[in-house]
């Protein structure tokens, strides 16, 4: 088999595993709680002054996603095909129809159902760390749903939905979400970097991350939820589930290592921030490959991705394009790498078929991988660019100087993540900003 064949199966009644619902259960935690997680990475990775606007970017889509998802989100992503490929019908909107007996494969359809729910979520939330300190909270709110439904539900069904283009007219190979998770989300905070364009002082100001401890707590939080992301992908407790596991920590492993390698060689000093984000980087690429690679694949892959994820982010600088916490630089390149690596490493025992290039599968799985990345990247970028570009002219999509020199802690949500105040980022706060209860004093 290509992919779990639960994945791509239409809904049937079948019968219930129990050890594959207990685990499905499991997973579906812990992918829930990578967003918690990514909150806590890309907060710790901000100033001080917009810390709070970081988490609630993140804890937000977690309430807006789902909304979207049960009304309708679902059902376009996997109910039965009706677009040439493109797209599924209503039939189970609102969750019409999927009743607690209802099964996909061996486990209840609304535990598949609130699995994906967590893909999407994540997805939506990882977009914020491009745009970090400078967007509209509002129209965040009003981005979120619009792109989850014009973007990641095609997109998701492409990949795994009954009759989706990618999975079964082109062929194409990913396992846990390189595609619908972290080629568009890359690409999508590539397009909205931007509409938006950099921060006050890109370039000319020190923005270095104010917390490393809460980077390496979300960086752990992540790889723990990662396991459920990828193993749970499997749809099962089987050997299957065990192999994209084990995959996925060793990815994790040697993205680490690549990463800290370059920096050593290139900075004369491995950091901690490096270290989170080699094995985030290593996690990204292993996910759309670790249901379909050998150990052997998943340690390249995580070691390519840490290496060359550690250049890519300064990209940036020379490109004149301020993704603030580097989604495009780890979760765009990150995700390239892995599904194109696919047509490298994968092997039959994984896969059930396809075969990569090392392992006399000659080009042909490259290639539709190739298209796959090419054809979602696009869209995403398109897509992702005509909605902000709306909302940017409607609601105004980047917060006002005033507020982003002052912090969109206080100016947005009136509350500050520390007592001390800023620690001396942005001007001193007017009477009229905050609650005189919640007043603080300028720093020096």
């Amino acid at each position: 088999m290509e992919i779990p064949v639960t994945l791509a199966a239409p809904l049937a009644v079948g019968r219930i595993d129990t050890g594959d619902t207990a685990w499905l259960l499991a997973a579906t935690a812990l992918v829930l709680l990578m967003t918690p997680g990514l909150a806590l990475f890309y907060g710790g990775m901000v100033r001080t002054k917009s810390v709070l606007n970081m988490l609630m970017m993140s804890f937000v889509s977690i309430a807006l996603v789902t909304v979207v998802w049960l009304a309708a989100g679902y059902s376009l992503a996997f109910g039965d095909d009706i677009g040439g490929g493109l797209i599924g019908g209503l039939d189970h909107a609102g969750m019409a129809g999927l009743g607690p007996d209802s099964v996909q494969g061996t486990v209840p359809t609304l535990l598949f159902a609130t699995f994906q729910l967590t893909f999407a979520i994540i997805t939506a939330a990882l977009i914020s760390g491009a745009i970090a300190d400078r967007a509209k909270f509002g129209a965040w709110l009003v981005f979120v749903p619009v792109w989850a439904l014009l973007v990641y539900v095609p997109v998701a069904h492409w990949v795994w939905g009954p009759g989706g283009w990618i999975l079964e007219s082109l062929g194409a190979l990913d396992f846990a979400g390189g595609l619908p998770v972290e080629i568009t989300s890359g690409a999508s905070g590539l397009a909205l970097c931007l509409v938006l364009g950099p921060r006050l002082g890109f370039k000319k100001d020190a923005m270095r991350p104010h917390n490393l401890p809460m980077v390496m707590l979300g960086a752990g939080l992540l790889w723990f939820g990662w396991f459920g992301f990828n193993a749970g992908s499997a749809l099962g407790a089987n050997g299957l589930a065990a192999a994209a596991f084990l995959n996925t920590l060793v990815a994790g492993c040697t993205g680490l290592l690549g990463w800290l390698f370059v920096e050593q060689k290139r900075d004369g000093h491995p950091t901690t921030l490096g270290a989170a984000s080699g094995a985030v980087a290593g996690l990204v690429a292993i996910t759309p490959s670790c249901g379909s690679v050998s150990l052997l694949g998943a340690l390249v892959i995580g070691l390519a991705a840490g290496v060359v994820c550690s250049y890519a982010v300064g990209w940036k600088f020379k490109l004149n394009y301020d993704d603030s916490l580097d989604v495009v630089g780890v979760h765009l390149v990150g995700g390239v790498i892995g599904t194109l690596l696919i047509g490298v490493f994968a092997v039959e025992s994984m896969t059930g078929g396809a075969e990569g290039l090392l392992y006399g599968g000659g080009l042909a799985q490259l290639g539709k991988q190739l298209v796959a990345v090419v054809a979602v990247g696009t869209y995403a970028f398109v897509v992702t660019y005509g909605i902000a570009k709306l909302i940017d002219r409607t609601l105004g999509l980047r917060a006002a100087e005033e507020q982003e020199h002052t912090g969109l802690d206080l100016t947005v949500h009136a509350e500050t993540a520390y007592d001390h105040g800023v620690l001396g980022h942005g001007a001193p706060v007017s009477s009229s900003v905050v609650p005189s209860a919640q007043k603080v004093k300028p720093q020096a």
